[in-house]
């Protein structure tokens, strides 16, 4: 007697990767599953860098992204950002591993090019359109266009500002703030003297928490207390809303509408 026996095909896995870029890191922890994860970036296991929360951080394996570390995590993919070792990704593709490298993104366009090609390369695209449509969401709640832009500057340590061309510019203008740092004439990226803020002081001062700011020379200058409170807003904005996109987009753009509604009904 024939007796027909069916097969389940066995799903292939998705692909092994290690990634070396916290930024990358905390899209990759949305749209890979666990296991596919072989290694993250050791900032993402550090409170002061991390974009993603300690407890989920802390499940993973954390490299300092030498190749040596990652050539015995045997991934398929390594996923790094534009500013590691061009020696160490040469290396890794010649022991055929497929390196994928991403820019820090300067729109919200480009973070979403982002996220799609990392929950492509994942095997999961649904679920990086699921973040996706999170990021659309958090920005169409966030979005201002009643009035007149609020003044605003984000002013982090060491007197670093954020200016034209930057994804923190461009989330400014959507929860309904002006940046300043072009009227300071400063670059996409540049520091601000603090001579600048004190002669043409904005209506908000997005920055480090104050506690924190006790400790930087700039932010805890006894200048910046003598500005008026009344025509001067200063408000705490975390160093890790600056870092990255993906995923952090959706907590920057929450923080800057509360702080809009806020000022909007002082």
């Amino acid at each position: 007697m024939l007796v027909l026996i069916t097969v389940t095909p066995v799903v292939a896995a998705g692909p092994r990767i290690a990634s070396i870029n916290p930024c990358v890191d905390a899209i990759l922890v949305r749209v890979a599953d666990a296991d596919q994860i072989v290694g993250i970036s050791h900032y993402s296991q550090d409170p002061r860098s991390t974009s993603i929360s300690m407890d989920v951080a802390m499940r993973f394996h954390a490299t300092s992204g030498t190749a040596e570390e990652i050539v015995v995590l045997q991934p398929d993919i390594l996923m790094s950002g534009p500013h590691a070792s061009p020696a160490t990704l040469l290396a890794l593709e010649r022991m055929n591993i497929r390196v994928m490298t991403y820019p820090v993104p300067d729109s919200v366009k480009r973070s979403i090019e982002q996220v799609q090609s990392i929950a492509a390369a994942a095997g999961h695209p649904e679920r990086g359109k699921q973040l996706v449509e999170e990021i659309a969401s958090a920005v169409e709640r966030a979005r201002f266009d009643e009035g007149a832009p609020i003044t605003a500057l984000i002013w982090q340590s060491g007197g670093m500002v954020p200016g034209t061309g930057t994804l923190s510019d461009q989330l400014l203008q959507l929860a309904g703030f002006k940046n300043m740092s072009t009227d300071y004439g400063l670059k996409q990226w540049d520091v601000l003297p603090i001579e600048y803020l004190l002669s043409k002081p904005p209506r908000l001062v997005l920055s480090i928490s104050r506690s924190d700011a006790a400790g930087d020379r700039m932010l805890g200058h006894p200048a910046i207390d003598k500005l008026p409170r009344d025509a001067v807003t200063f408000r705490s904005y975390p160093f890790r809303l600056l870092s990255c996109a993906g995923p952090t987009i959706i907590d920057a753009i929450t923080r800057l509408a509360e702080i809009r509604r806020e000022l909007v009904l002082r």
